[in-house]
């Protein structure tokens, strides 16, 4: 590459096989033709153009920030949308946003490599079905209205977009700390420590239950959230 040269870089977690695999394949039934290009996952650093040559700096940062982090409980629930602000179906990401939104801030320090504005308040989602008919809209959102998600984030992953538009992973960066045996005293299982200084440590949850598709749930469904 040139002296000029610039790559795009996105930061995020990748939701776990099976179910990264089964929420693309559903994504592509809708009719979202970037359903293959784009691993399932929860954004912490939305597609960034940076010089080619700051990709070591990058890198390091990243780990730097894996190396502060503890892993964390994660479990995505029913669907969402951004309509009629932006033409977005997503699954709800309802244990483990406050870790991701403290994740993402670390990662977009303004004294690291990737500091960045966002365009909109950021919103731990799992986005399933973006620009595409509305009919196709309203059926992401139902068909999969029932979904039930949840694993342990163990850490989290850099990838590059390609001149295919392709997202392709370049790097893992494991949390060095693993979760506490149980939930730290006077806490809610699965909220924040708010002693000393911010950190992304969530107490342990109990086992979480295995991710099941909707037709393995049962038959009601939630009411839809559709606020950022």
């Amino acid at each position: 590459m040139g002296a000029g040269a610039t790559v795009t870089l996105g930061v995020s977690l990748a939701v776990p096989e099976p179910y990264g695999t089964l929420l693309q394949a559903r994504r592509a039934s809708f009719g979202d033709a970037a359903a293959h290009s784009i691993p399932t996952h929860i954004t912490l650093l939305p597609p960034t153009e940076v010089a080619a040559s700051a990709r070591p700096a990058v890198e390091a940062h990243l780990a730097g920030v894996a190396m502060s982090g503890r892993a964390f409980p994660v479990r995505l629930s029913g669907t969402g949308t951004f309509r009629p602000l932006s033409p977005v179906v997503f699954v709800q990401v309802v244990e483990g946003a406050t870790a991701c939104s403290r994740l993402q801030e670390r990662v977009r320090d303004p004294e690291g490599p990737l500091d960045r504005e966002l365009h909109f308040p950021y919103h731990p989602h799992v986005t399933v079905a973006h620009g595409i008919p509305e009919p196709a809209l309203d059926r992401a959102y139902q068909e999969l209205s029932e979904f039930e998600c949840a694993w342990t984030a163990t850490g989290f992953a850099l990838y590059e977009q390609g001149g295919d538009q392709v997202w392709r992973l370049k790097r893992e960066f494991p949390f060095a700390q693993h979760p506490s045996p149980s939930p730290s005293p006077g806490y809610p299982q699965g909220g924040p420590a708010l002693d000393g200084p911010p950190s992304l440590e969530i107490p342990a949850p109990a086992p979480a239950a295995p991710c099941r598709p909707p037709h393995q749930r049962r038959s009601s469904l939630r009411p839809p959230a559709a606020t950022l």
